[in-house]
């Protein structure tokens, strides 16, 4: 890498996880400059994601795991096992944090908290994320995002008002988990460099569900208004703030503030909208709304979403509604480097990704494709005391 260095160069997270929630926070630790050693239990074939289909490039090696974990390393170890474990407190000795996501009585069975590993390590960060957290009468469920989005009420909130409960086609909730696991962890690191003791960190997908709430369930708590689903995918509050029919297809306009009002009248050829005491301010067209939906979709549909998108840029807040393959062919994000190559160790055809989203002025982050199951089984180990002469025998004992 030339240029100015990363800002997690020289911390190392030891992780112990699979699928999703986990892999995907660590991935930004990676992308950052961090040293992520995914930690594998050859007993179960690695991380599970490494056959999670339904594309792959090579048995072992899915799309989905390459979506999770690049700029990783990979170790297989079982630290179900007396010996595995041993070796693993050896590589905490040395690391910055260990980051599972596991199920919420877990880490505490396997060892994996401050309490089990402060002896080897006082400044160590244990970020656990777990479904439910590891305290309370949930610690021992499992859980998945599909389930967080349905308890959290998100699917009241998807789809239209008479269509049937809907979740996020994204697994939205395993993301901004594996996110906020991150965030705490470089708290957590950052806290420990300062004093010298680390600590437990936790945050689980529930919790995180819960907290996108966010103003909804302010309005709840204060003012006891459930928020439902509206239609066209409309903002609950501000309009035009939602999606409206076009020549081919359909547009999101969002005038979230009042002075894009009278731009998209003008914009669109009506101007005398802006000045209709109907649609004069946000309540007056929030209580319009349907009237105001019936005027801009006559006026759209005279033209294509392209020619609209065309007339609107930089000045009223619009955009396309695509499928995913449009979104990605985009020249807006192909010409503009959010798809990169992400390089194989072995020399292999690169698997080619979206790019991460943090830019750092002046470094070139990593673009290394997710490590193949053990690769970095001998050289990692070797910090902890284990020659290439060792290997065979823990191999052949389960260890590795």
């Amino acid at each position: 890498m030339t240029g100015p260095s990363l800002p997690l160069d020289g911390v190392t997270v030891l992780a112990v996880e699979q699928y999703g929630a986990g892999p995907f926070g660590s991935m930004f630790l990676a992308d950052l400059g961090a040293e992520v050693i995914k930690i594998e239990n050859p007993a179960e074939g690695g991380d599970v994601s490494r056959s999670v289909g339904p594309f792959s490039f090579a048995p072992g090696d899915t799309h989905f795991f390459q979506a999770f974990n690049r700029n990783k390393r990979s170790i297989t170890l079982n630290i179900k096992s007396a010996e595995g474990m041993r070796l693993l407190r050896e590589l905490a000795r040395g690391a910055d944090a260990v980051l599972d996501n596991l199920r919420g009585d877990l880490p505490e069975k396997l060892g994996l908290t401050y309490a089990a590993l402060a002896d080897v390590n006082p400044a160590i960060v244990c970020a656990h994320l777990s479904a439910y957290g590891r305290e309370g009468p949930r610690r021992s469920w499992p859980g998945y995002d599909y389930l967080m989005q349905a308890e959290a009420g998100y699917l009241s909130l998807t789809g239209e008002p008479d269509g049937p409960p809907a979740r996020f086609g994204l697994s939205v909730v395993d993301m901004m988990t594996g996110l906020t696991c991150a965030f705490g962890l470089v708290a957590g690191v950052l806290g420990a460099r300062r004093t010298g003791r680390g600590m437990d960190v936790d945050t689980s997908l529930f919790d995180t569900a819960l907290q996108n709430l966010s103003y909804l369930s302010t309005w709840f708590l204060n003012g006891g208004h459930a928020q439902g689903r509206e239609p066209r995918s409309a903002h609950p509050s501000l309009t035009p703030s939602q999606l409206y029919r076009t020549q081919d297809g359909w547009i999101f306009l969002m005038c979230n503030k009042e002075k894009f009002w009278p731009i998209l009248a003008e914009r669109i050829g009506r101007p005398e909208l802006a000045n209709d005491p109907r649609f004069a301010r946000f309540p007056d067209r929030l209580a319009n709304r349907a009237a105001l939906t019936e005027e801009l979709d006559a006026a759209l549909m005279r033209r294509t979403t392209a020619e609209w998108l065309d007339r609107f840029g930089g000045a009223v807040p619009a955009a396309p509604v695509y499928d995913v393959g449009q979104a990605l062919e985009n020249p807006f994000v192909r010409d503009t480097g959010r798809i990169a190559d992400y390089a194989r160790a072995d020399g292999g055809a690169p698997v080619t990704m979206l790019a991460g989203p943090i830019r750092l002025d002046g470094a070139t982050t990593p673009a290394r494709a997710a490590p193949a199951l053990g690769a970095d089984t001998a050289s990692v180990l070797a910090r902890a005391g284990v020659s290439k002469d060792d290997l065979p025998a823990l191999r052949e004992r389960g260890v590795i």
